[in-house]
């Protein structure tokens, strides 16, 4: 019995078996390095059916590898079903969408919802966090989407607005304000996160949030310099979790001047389900 459990041991090592992972139908963040430090795979970065977390300093290229990966999307026949959402929270990204990722990416991109006006449809961006998750909602019920959040911590929430009307009606009245600013996002994240993470399997769906970095204040911050907002459910949740870091700023001689020309940045893959590897490149 022995000597068949080791044969039957031995054949299943020389037979490994082999994960079903939609690479073939996977999306590339635009970075040789970045993707195979994200899979193993050279042109594949983000697989479909998943959350990923763009977490870094500022001018670190978070948005700029969220639009990136539409691009990538908008060259990518296997993407040609998915409408290409960028949630503009932060009111940012004001670079020449054309120049930089082409035609057809910047005809593509929509915001994910839009309202009547009478010179025509008006963008109309999360605020909130509820609101975020309701516009996600209705892009997922609509088919599968490639959706980018920009950023998280641009979200207020329904409870951090009921808090600053209340302290501002105490101040205009001579009280003290009294209650806090937490803005309850590790809350409602845990408890909506849960809802968006299953859609977003069904319909093989992308989600990406971006976070900024801030700095730890508490006993732990030797060993974490560095920390997001938002609560644990993001990183729960995440198929990849991605931490950039501004290296140095690239000039180059113009008129015996340094100009800056853009970064050099360091990108951690801090968590990874897809290899389990923690790797780090620079771009």
């Amino acid at each position: 019995m022995d000597a068949e459990l080791e044969a039957l041991r031995a054949k299943l090592l020389k037979k490994p078996r082999k994960a079903h992972l939609p690479f073939d139908r996977g999306l590339s963040t635009g970075s040789t390095l970045l993707n195979l430090a994200c899979t193993g795979r050279p042109n594949v970065g983000f697989l479909p059916g998943h959350v990923y977390l763009l977490v870094g300093d500022s001018a670190s290229g978070k948005t700029f590898l969220g639009l990136t990966c539409f691009a990538e999307a908008a060259a990518n026949e296997h993407w040609d079903k998915h409408r290409l959402i960028y949630d503009n929270a932060e009111d940012g990204a004001l670079m020449d969408w054309r120049r930089y990722f082409g035609k057809k990416m910047a005809e593509r991109v929509k915001a994910p919802r839009y309202s009547e006006q009478p010179k025509g449809k008006l963008a109309e961006y999360s605020r909130t966090v509820e609101e975020f998750y309701d516009h996600l909602d209705d892009c997922l019920k609509a088919g599968p989407v490639a959706y980018v959040l920009d950023s998280m911590d641009a979200l207020s929430s329904g409870s951090e607005q009921k808090t600053f009307k209340k302290q501002k009606t105490a101040r205009r009245h001579g009280r003290e304000a009294a209650g806090s600013y937490g803005d309850g996002k590790a809350k409602l994240n845990s408890s909506m996160l849960r809802v968006a993470h299953n859609r977003i399997v069904e319909t093989k769906s992308i989600l990406v949030i971006i976070q900024q970095t801030r700095d730890n204040i508490s006993f732990d911050a030797v060993f974490n310099p560095k920390v997001k907002a938002g609560g644990r459910a993001p990183t729960f949740y995440a198929c990849l979790e991605l931490w950039s870091s501004v290296v140095k700023v690239l000039k180059r001689d113009h008129h015996d001047r340094k100009i800056p020309v853009g970064v050099l940045v360091k990108v951690r893959v801090k968590k990874n389900r897809v290899t389990g590897r923690d790797r780090s490149v620079e771009l």
